[in-house]
């Protein structure tokens, strides 16, 4: 839907970039003539991408490896980024989550979705935004958040209020920052199947399987749609648009409330099978990490 060579000569962030959502918005990106940098906290992967991307369409793709959960380590990476010239563009896609009644969450669990989402996210907008206002250099930046940010959900509590804070971020900053030619955008995607996200969120059922069921236009979402939006947002041509969060879900948050409310009558037996499952595949991605 875009003309060739669009983003040339743009210079793109993705946090989370190497799979997922963020994979498929920096391939995106990438067709379209930008230079994309694609940061996850396991390089190896990002490599991987890497090395998919320039295979399919050539181009330029960076790739670090950083957890952004620690500060200092974002800012050397996009200080390291700013060295060859400044991000034209910022994607914020890293992000975790899984289920869990509230009251068997641990603290421990609580701050792992906090310190990725909120901390994280912020860490890398303020890294990159105040090279943009210290440089005098235009930007644009998109958050990825969930559409819960406007009803809640249970049983996903510490994503909720951590997207919530990314939103909040995002109408905050489009004010602030306007004056310096920087635009904050966010979109709040129903589901697009990840490997990731299915495993956590949806323990058990087939990826998309209880959306498709319930959803107003009778199927999930499409990676491309995702991309195409992000595209759109980041373009020359809606430079008046700012501090705004677009749903992107077929009109489920409408119908249902896109929530988990449904969990509810799910019995002990099965939050317990959930818990075993995602536990197994956290150790699985930490020992992937490990490698």
């Amino acid at each position: 839907m875009f003309k060739d060579g669009l983003l040339r000569g743009r210079r793109i962030l993705v946090t989370g970039g190497g799979t997922g959502l963020g994979k498929g918005m920096a391939e995106t990106f990438l067709a379209l003539g930008a230079e994309v940098f694609i940061c996850g906290r396991r390089k190896s992967v990002c490599e991987a991408t890497a090395a998919e991307f320039t295979g399919k369409h050539g181009g330029k793709v960076g790739v670090y490896g950083v957890d952004i959960r620690d500060a200092a380590a974002v800012d050397a990476m996009v200080g390291d980024i700013f060295t060859s010239g400044p991000l034209t563009d910022l994607i914020n896609n890293a992000a975790g989550n899984f289920i869990s009644r509230t009251e068997d969450l641990s603290t421990r669990g609580f701050d792992a979705i906090a310190n990725i989402v909120m901390h994280g996210t912020f860490y890398v907008t303020h890294a990159v935004g105040r090279r943009w206002i210290a440089g005098g250099h235009r930007g644009n930046v998109v958050s990825i958040v969930v559409t819960w940010i406007y009803n809640g959900s249970p049983y996903v509590v510490p994503s909720a209020m951590s997207k919530s804070a990314i939103h909040t971020m995002t109408m905050s900053l489009a004010t602030e920052w306007a004056s310096h030619g920087i635009r904050l955008n966010a979109i709040a995607p129903g589901v697009i199947p990840t490997e990731g996200a299915s495993k956590r969120l949806s323990p058990g059922e087939t990826p998309g399987e209880r959306t498709a069921r319930i959803n107003p236009m009778g199927r999930v979402g499409r990676m491309e749609e995702l991309a195409n939006l992000a595209t759109f947002l980041i373009s020359d041509g809606c430079e008046w648009l700012t501090g705004q969060t677009i749903t992107l879900d077929g009109g489920q948050s409408h119908a249902t409330g896109a929530s988990f409310y449904e969990l509810r009558n799910w019995t002990d037996a099965q939050w317990q099978a959930a818990r075993k499952s995602i536990k197994a595949q956290n150790e699985k991605d930490r020992a992937q990490r490990a490698v």
